[in-house]
């Protein structure tokens, strides 16, 4: 065998690499029955504790409004009881002698009473508040809700990157088995050498090493997937690099993003109901130097058989105003009053901070859309590079004018810009998915349009 022989052997797996090309050599493998990620999205929606607790969190906070309308209705009572009385008294007669007596009789007692608030501002005011309270929790879901598609994306895109790792490496340790394989043929023909050996060895223990990685990174991302979806993933639909064609956003303007995610945000929103509910609680605060005033009625019943008063029955129906005037707390209110503007503040500034983060954060995915484009462009232009130095050093091996290690090295580069091509995919896509979550798009029109970049 001639040295530049040592290499044809790979053309095959070189071959096999090209293929794989965009990372989707295993797409025609897939069952029909792959997870694809609108189903994964749908699984979550229904499984994921997060989500399904986020949505108990909600029902609970749409109670507080129909509890405090509640205080300003009638709140009517009704009470009764009977009780057996044993009356033993000591007396003296007429000669001075003691006389005991005893007697047991049962009374009894009724009494229905109506309290209707007239006013009340503490009251008033809870309701008010009790509505941005509401506003608050629904906003809250809703935040939560878009978090679970940027949770899934990123859990799915995780496992897809991960797999494709793991085809890479299987496929370069083919090669490099083969190379191995090759080398020492040639150093046992006497036309290589034990360096064309060593190197060759030396990167094939690497790319065991790699694939163990590979392995247990697969594994990982599709467990963590599994938690999220509630079912274990056997198959994932992946990226159909025919459908999937990255571009700049539209509009092209940040400042037009920006102004969009701050009239969509959903955490805005809900920050915005926790200012005006700790505004409401300023009011309530300041209600404790305010009179109350409520109309009240009652009858009451009650009935006894004493040695005094034999089947005796009272009837007492009243009804009138009851006005409260506050005086002095001690200093109660005017504490808990700076308290709620202390509150009050930081609530305020806990939305400016919300809305200047957010801005950063539709600043950062802005950024990753419009320069994924141009990085998954120029990787596409990596890739086809890497294989023509990958060629053009395998002629000039055969050629005697490259040593084996270059080789090696050309297809490193090659499998290492296949890797980044495919991260740079993924990072775009998830990018895309993140800017248009915030900038309130509707969370199935998202799914959907991910969800057509990949194989079906």
């Amino acid at each position: 065998m001639k040295r530049g022989q040592s290499f044809s052997a790979t053309h095959g797996s070189r071959r096999v690499l090209g293929a794989f090309g965009v990372l989707l050599s295993a797409a025609a493998a897939l069952p029909v029955w792959a997870l694809d990620f609108d189903q994964a999205y749908r699984a979550a929606s229904e499984n994921d504790a997060t989500i399904r607790a986020a949505r108990s969190a909600a029902d609970a906070g749409r109670e507080r409004l129909p509890q405090a309308r509640a205080q300003l209705l009638p709140n009517v009572s009704l009470s009764a009881g009977r009780t057996h009385n044993d009356l033993t008294s000591e007396t003296r007669n007429f000669l001075g002698q003691p006389v005991t007596t005893r007697s047991q009789y049962y009374s009894g007692s009724q009494a229905l009473s109506v309290r209707q608030p007239i006013y009340r501002p503490l009251i008033n005011a809870s309701v008010r508040q009790a509505q941005a309270q509401l506003e608050d929790a629904e906003a809250a879901l809703e935040r939560d809700e878009q978090a679970l598609v940027t949770r899934v994306a990123e859990a799915y895109f995780d496992a897809l990157l991960a797999r494709d790792q793991l085809s890479l490496v299987s496929a370069q340790k083919k090669t490099y088995t083969t190379q191995v394989d090759a080398a020492r043929k040639g150093f046992a023909a006497g036309s290589g050498t034990r360096t064309d050996v060593d190197e060759a060895q030396a990167r094939l223990d690497l790319t065991l090493a790699q694939e163990l990685e590979a392995q247990q990174n697969v594994e990982f991302t599709h467990r963590r997937l599994a938690v999220i979806t509630g079912s274990e993933v056997d198959a994932l639909a992946v990226l159909d690099v025919a459908r999937f064609s990255p571009s700049a956003p539209v509009p092209a303007s940040l400042d037009a993003w920006v102004e969009r995610a701050e009239r969509a945000s959903p955490e805005l929103a809900s920050l915005r109901a926790q200012v005006e509910a700790a505004r409401l609680e300023i009011e309530k605060a300041q209600t404790g130097h305010k009179p109350t005033l409520d109309l009240v009625a009652q009858w009451s019943r009650t009935n006894s058989d004493s040695v005094t008063s034999v089947n005796s029955r009272y009837d007492n129906k009243t009804i009138g105003l009851q006005l409260s005037v506050p005086l002095y707390s001690g200093g109660y209110v005017s504490s808990t009053v700076r308290q709620a503007v202390a509150a009050h503040d930081r609530a305020r500034e806990l939305l400016e901070a919300a809305r200047r983060d957010l801005g950063v954060r539709v600043h950062r995915e802005f950024r990753g859309v419009t320069e994924g484009v141009l990085r998954v462009a120029a990787l596409e232009q990596a890739v086809r590079s890497a294989d023509q130095a990958l060629l053009s050093n395998q002629k000039s091996f055969k050629a005697g004018m490259r040593t084996s290690l270059d080789v090696l090295n050309a297809e490193q580069q090659r499998i290492l810009a296949l890797r980044d091509l495919a991260q740079a995919r993924y990072v775009y896509m998830l990018s895309s998915l993140r800017l248009e979550s915030l900038a309130g798009e509707d969370r199935q029109s998202i799914v959907t349009k991910v969800n057509g970049w990949l194989m079906p």
